[in-house]
Formats: structure tokens, C-alpha cells, sequence
């Protein structure tokens, strides 16, 4: 970590950052406590829903830790955490139901999520070497090292930026399938929009984080011009 008075531009996506994951938590801890009237585990629950909008080719597996859920657009799976797996609580359902949101933007096509599959390579590798990189030029005050070292952490705030929007069209999938369905009452469609909510906001605050981070090397770079 390179120390100067910049730092200062990390503190909005820190701060935020805290407060979207203590948000989550939250959520999460809370009605993770409230059964749902439908009853079944949310594995099954997510099974149906994608079932009722014709898509019967979606593996669904456990995977360990918690919060950890995800779908792989790869090998079209939907791995749910232990915590959500068997669970039939609200907070189960809604998160199980968000990645089936991204289920159906792999079947639909969904530019935005195609852009981020094919980014995930170029931004591994980019997010890896953008530091060192930058600090090389900056060592050696070389300015093209630094100016690619930048380029290659714009990589990640591209691809941060472009979760947003697939994020928040998963949830809205999520809501839409779930309100269809009738199987949830008002109230637990409510907590299901307070959990999703609260999870939408840990990306924005991401994006925030890295964007100031890009900020900064920009400034640390034209500092150096000077």
C-alpha cells in the first residue's frame, strides 16, 4: 500500500462499504429466522420457480461457507450455500431466487451478463498486475509502466460497473417470479426486497471503492508529472 495524503479517497467506499455489509447481515440474520408459508427447502423452491418459466436444465448444488451463493454461467449450476441449500426461510428463498434471476439471464441472452463472462479472464489478470505495475512506473518514474498499470485497474472498475446492472436485473427476475407465483405472502415478499436490497447495496459499494481506488492512481500519477 502506497501512503500519502490520497488515501483520503478511499475512505467514502470503506465507509460504505461497512455499512452495506453490517446492512446485509442484518437482513439476512433476521429473516433467515422467518419461515416462509410455502414450506419447502429453497433448492426445491428455486427448482419450481425455473420450472414455471421453462427452464428444467439448471443444476442446482450445495457449496460450503456462508453467503457464498452463486450461478455459474459456465456449466449453467446454481450452487447455494449451506446456510440457504435447505433451508425455507425468507431470507433462503429470496437469495436462491436471485440466482435464479442470473439462470434466466444466461437463457435469455442477457447482454450485460454475457459482457461480464467474457471480461472474467482480462480482469483476473489485469486486477493482479494493475498494482505492481503502477508502482514499477512509479519507482522507476516511468510513465507509460504507470499509465498501463492504471489501464489494467480499469479493467476492474469496468467490470464492477457492469455487475450493477446485472445485479439489480437479477433481484428484479427474482421479485417477478416469486410475486407470480403466489406462493409467498405480501409480507414475506417484503422481506425477500429488504434482503436483495441490502445485498444490491455491497455492489455499489463496491463500485464506489474501486472507482476512488482509480481515482487515486490517477492523482498519485499526475502528481508525479508535476
Amino acid at each position: 500500500m502506497y501512503f500519502d495524503s490520497t488515501l483520503i479517497l478511499l475512505l467514502p467506499g470503506l465507509i460504505l462499504g461497512l455499512w452495506a455489509q453490517a446492512k446485509v447481515k442484518s437482513a439476512y440474520e433476521k429473516y433467515s429466522q422467518v419461515p416462509t408459508q410455502w414450506g419447502v427447502p429453497a433448492s426445491a423452491a428455486v427448482q419450481e420457480l425455473l420450472r414455471q418459466q421453462g427452464v428444467d436444465d439448471i443444476a442446482i448444488t450445495p457449496v460450503g461457507g456462508e453467503l457464498t451463493d452463486h450461478f455459474d454461467p459456465k456449466t449453467d449450476t446454481l450452487r447455494l450455500s449451506e446456510g440457504v441449500y435447505g433451508s425455507s426461510s425468507v431470507a433462503a428463498v429470496g437469495i436462491a431466487a436471485h440466482e435464479a434471476g442470473h439462470a434466466l439471464q444466461k437463457k435469455e441472452n442477457y447482454p450485460f451478463l454475457a459482457l461480464r463472462t467474457y471480461l472474467v479472464p482480462a480482469v483476473n489478470i489485469g486486477s493482479n498486475l494493475a498494482w505492481p505495475i503502477f508502482f514499477l512506473g512509479l519507482l522507476f518514474s516511468w510513465e507509460p509502466l504507470m499509465t498501463a498499470g492504471i489501464a489494467c485497474f480499469a479493467l476492474a472498475v469496468l467490470f464492477s460497473l457492469i455487475t450493477l446492472p446485472v445485479e439489480f436485473d437479477a433481484s428484479r427476475r427474482a421479485m417477478a417470479m416469486l410475486s407470480s407465483s403466489g406462493y409467498l405472502t405480501q409480507e414475506e415478499e417484503n422481506g425477500v426486497r429488504s434482503v436483495l436490497t441490502a445485498a444490491a447495496m455491497t455492489y455499489v459499494a463496491s463500485f464506489i471503492s474501486v472507482l476512488m481506488q482509480l481515482i487515486r492512481l490517477i492523482s498519485i500519477s499526475n502528481r508525479r508529472r508535476r
